[in-house]
């Protein structure tokens, strides 16, 4: 359901009202008007984290992924997807792969493993990281983590936001969708 938020957030941003359509399997989004909801979004950016074991992941979502990369001018969403069965970027046994992938992607702007315009990184995030960046880079923000997927990781990022919350003014959110 995730990625058809940043549909949403996509047409709120660059005023493009076609996008709405593609979310009406999404009722929830939809029973609010889109004026008034543009009235209420207060969202400046969106980071979406796709982590997967199996490449053919990638696919269920390709054809949003790609919408919403070409469509998204201002650049305000950021997207970022982890294959978890290769190992660690800078891991010698990837290295050609990872290798591969970086030509083919600077070269065609396509990654060869999602088949998107988004890069696809190897093992799994290193989410304290990638707390800290976000932290850095919207001080004193509140900040929503939305998660869904396996409860182990629900209990990490949930433990993450209560930490980071500690450390200054800047609040996580956490939000989990069970599937």
């Amino acid at each position: 359901m995730f990625i058809f938020c940043y549909q949403d957030l996509v047409s709120d941003f660059s005023g493009n009202s076609d996008m709405s359509a593609a979310t009406s399997e999404q009722p929830a989004l939809n029973k609010i008007s889109p004026k008034k909801r543009k009235s209420t979004l207060k969202t400046t950016n969106a980071y979406f984290y796709w982590v997967t074991r199996e490449q053919g992941s990638f696919d269920w979502f390709k054809g949003v992924m790609n919408e919403v990369a070409e469509l998204d001018q201002r650049g305000v969403i950021e997207m970022h997807n982890y294959l978890t069965s290769v190992y660690e970027e800078g891991d010698a046994r990837s290295a050609l792969i990872t290798m591969v992938q970086a030509l083919n992607h600077a070269k065609n702007g396509v990654d060869i493993v999602s088949g998107t315009s988004v890069r696809t990184h190897f093992a799994r995030p290193n989410w304290r990281k990638v707390f800290s960046k976000t932290l850095t880079k919207h001080a004193n923000a509140r900040i929503g983590v939305f998660y869904c997927g396996a409860p182990i990781l629900a209990k990490e990022l949930s433990k993450l936001c209560k930490e980071f919350n500690q450390k200054g003014t800047t609040k996580f959110e956490f939000h989990k969708e069970h599937f």
